[in-house]
C-alpha cells in the first residue's frame, strides 16, 4: 500500500542522509523524495514515498521519529489530505498533426506548454502520481517523448491537522 510519511526535521548537514538511512538499513524501497526549507529556515519539510503495510509503517515512523534531527513524523494517507506531484515532459512534434494532438491532450490534462520550438514541446503538469502517470501514457501514445523529469510527491493534512514543532 502507497504511504506518503512527512517529516518536519532540522535543516542540517547530514539530516536527510540518516533519515534516509533508516530506510535502507532496513531494507525499504524509497519511491520519492521530496524536501525543502519550510517558512523557518531552520528546518525542513521531507515528504517521502514507499510502500508497505501498516506494521512496516508504523515501524519506519518509530525508527525516524528517534533520530536527533527529526521534530516529528506524520503518515498522511491516515487521513485526509491533499497531495501534488509536477512533471515536465518533452516530446517530439514534428508534424503539424502531432502538435495539434499534444496541445489537445495538454489542454485535457490542464498542462502549461512552456517551450515550443520545430521540433517540440516541453510541458508542464501538477496533479497526482496517477494523473501524471496517465498524462505520460497518453502522451506516448501520440507522440514521442524525448525525456521527462518528476518531482516527487508533497503533500499537507486537510483541515486543523498541520505538521508544525
Amino acid at each position: 500500500m502507497k504511504r506518503i510519511i512527512s517529516v518536519l526535521m532540522e535543516n542540517a548537514p547530514g539530516a536527510l542522509s540518516r533519515i534516509v538511512g533508516v530506510f535502507s538499513q532496513r531494507g525499504y524501497n524509497v519511491d520519492s523524495l521530496c524536501v525543502a526549507p519550510t517558512d523557518d529556515e531552520s528546518l525542513s519539510r521531507l515528504t517521502i514515498i514507499t510502500h508497505g503495510d501498516d506494521k512496516v509503517i508504523e515501524q519506519i515512523t518509530k525508527q525516524v521519529n528517534k533520530l536527533v534531527d527529526v521534530l516529528k513524523v506524520v503518515d498522511l494517507t491516515e487521513g485526509a489530505h491533499i497531495e501534488r506531484e509536477l512533471m515536465l515532459i518533452k516530446v517530439a512534434t514534428r508534424t503539424e498533426s502531432v502538435r495539434a494532438e499534444v496541445k489537445r491532450n495538454a489542454d485535457i490534462f490542464r498542462g502549461t506548454i512552456l517551450d515550443v520550438n520545430a521540433n517540440n514541446y516541453t510541458i508542464e503538469l501538477t496533479g497526482t502520481t496517477d494523473k501524471l502517470d496517465a498524462f505520460a501514457t497518453t502522451m506516448g501514445q501520440c507522440a514521442e517523448i524525448i525525456e521527462s523529469s518528476r518531482t516527487g510527491v508533497c503533500g499537507l493534512a486537510r483541515g486543523d491537522r498541520a505538521l508544525r514543532p
